[in-house]
């Protein structure tokens, strides 16, 4: 599957691209799928900073999430709904390849606008989807898609007949 960087997915649907992260950057802490080493699925708490131009996933050292990054970078990173049940700004998902920063100037300048606490693993995401679901009029589901080398889809879905349809 092809991945693309967020500053591509910025240049492709910058309006998209800012309610993503407008979404991720309401919450400290998000919930993060990875994939254990039988395959089946690891959920963890983490925090995705917004830094240098892109988003990034920091955490400690030889941590589950960061072994399982190592042997298999798939994941997808879904934004903290917070206490809203209405969630009137939508629910955001991330998905792709985390690929660990290695450069030390990346990590140096990194370290010096986040400070965390050393020593750390430092994941960049390569996107293969982003999406947002939302409620529109209390009742119809919609649904925005974006993958790399595609347009932005929406889709609604009402509470009627239960059909999905795209918009165009």
């Amino acid at each position: 599957m092809t991945s693309s960087s967020w500053e591509e997915f910025q240049s492709a649907e910058p309006a998209f691209a800012d309610t993503v992260r407008t979404r991720f950057q309401q919450y400290k802490h998000h919930v993060l799928a990875t994939l254990r080493k039988d395959g089946s699925p690891r959920v963890t708490g983490l925090e995705v900073d917004f830094r240098l131009g892109e988003p990034f996933l920091g955490m400690m050292p030889n941590s589950r999430k960061a072994l399982d990054l190592q042997r298999d970078p798939r994941f997808a990173v879904q934004a903290n709904p917070g206490p809203d049940a209405e969630m009137a700004d939508g629910d955001v998902r991330l998905s792709g390849r985390a690929a660990e920063v290695t450069d030390p100037a990346v990590l140096a300048r990194f370290i010096e606008e986040v400070k965390p606490p050393e020593p750390f693993h430092l994941f960049r995401v390569e996107l293969t989807e982003v999406v947002r679901t939302g409620l529109e009029g209390g009742d119809t589901l919609v649904i925005q898609v974006w993958r790399p080398g595609h347009l932005l889809r929406t889709f609604r879905r009402g509470n009627d007949d239960g059909s999905l349809s795209e918009i165009l």
